[in-house]
């Protein structure tokens, strides 16, 4: 049996004789069903309709897809001593994809931000040895194929190797996680932060929302307590979810710095 990839979002669900009736990703209001109606493809029709690109993105190998597909966010490979991590995912894998990854060192455990990037995490995991899933428990009535290689996490922080720490933030989901690579930014400090903070076109500032294609911001008691998770981490870098989307110094500043604004408008009484 197959197991089917939501064409909106990417998420793998578990094998099927059909196709699921609809992806209840999609249905919830962070997301969306297209005019033209759910849709589905599978892994062994991906790995023909696309490509795998990879290129540096601020200093990280970024991971994505060509044609774009999906939501279109790229993973990043974070290289370290003690091993080597996926933070987010996409929906396709293949042998190449494992075959170049390896000669880069191989990938220790996976971690992933929020629900919309799960994608075909199994699949990836099972590509590594079965290597662990790090998701925050939070958000596990999202996870649409079970699998023993899922990690589920609790608490505020987690450290899955030396330096690599993941910190909930909640937000844009209740178990939305940002990870802390202390080593990156030249030994400064780096956040990848997916789209709990969203870097924006502008690399300069970041958004902070429950849903970005359907515009509804968080609130002011979300915003804060999203930026108390990460204040105690130092760091000079923030990495979002999409190519480019880098602030590569004064990231700090620049959350303080977009929390205020958001904030700002969100209480202004501007016409």
């Amino acid at each position: 049996m197959d197991a089917f990839i939501c064409t909106t979002c990417g998420t793998q669900y578990a094998p099927s004789a059909v196709p699921p009736p609809r992806c209840l990703i999609c249905e919830d209001e962070r997301q969306y069903v297209p005019p033209t109606g759910q849709g589905w493809t599978t892994l062994t029709r991906l790995r023909k309709t696309h490509m795998a690109t990879f290129r540096d993105d601020g200093g990280l190998i970024g991971i994505g897809m060509a044609p774009n597909f999906g939501i279109a966010q790229r993973a990043l490979l974070v290289r370290s001593a003690h091993g080597n991590v996926l933070w987010d995912c996409i929906s396709l894998i293949d042998d190449t994809m494992v075959a170049l990854i390896n000669g880069l060192g191989g990938l220790k455990a996976i971690a992933i931000s929020h629900p919309h990037y799960y994608t075909t995490m199994v699949e990836w995991s099972r590509a590594f040895n079965d290597i662990p899933v790090y998701l925050n428990t939070a958000d596990a009535e999202w996870i649409m194929r079970a699998d023993t290689c899922l990690r589920l996490w609790e608490g505020d922080t987690r450290e899955i190797l030396p330096g690599m720490t993941l910190i909930r933030t909640g937000g844009h989901f209740e178990g939305g996680t940002v990870m802390h690579w202390a080593q990156g930014a030249g030994g400064k400090g780096a956040i990848l932060s997916g789209d709990l903070l969203q870097v924006v076109a502008d690399r300069k500032s970041l958004a902070f929302m429950r849903s970005y294609p359907n515009f509804i911001p968080l609130g002011e008691k979300a915003v804060r307590a999203v930026a108390a998770t990460v204040a105690p981490f130092r760091y000079d870098a923030i990495y979002g979810a999409f190519w480019d989307r880098v602030i590569t110094q004064n990231g700090k500043q620049a959350m303080e710095d977009s929390v205020a604004r958001h904030i700002r408008w969100l209480n202004s009484e501007v016409l």
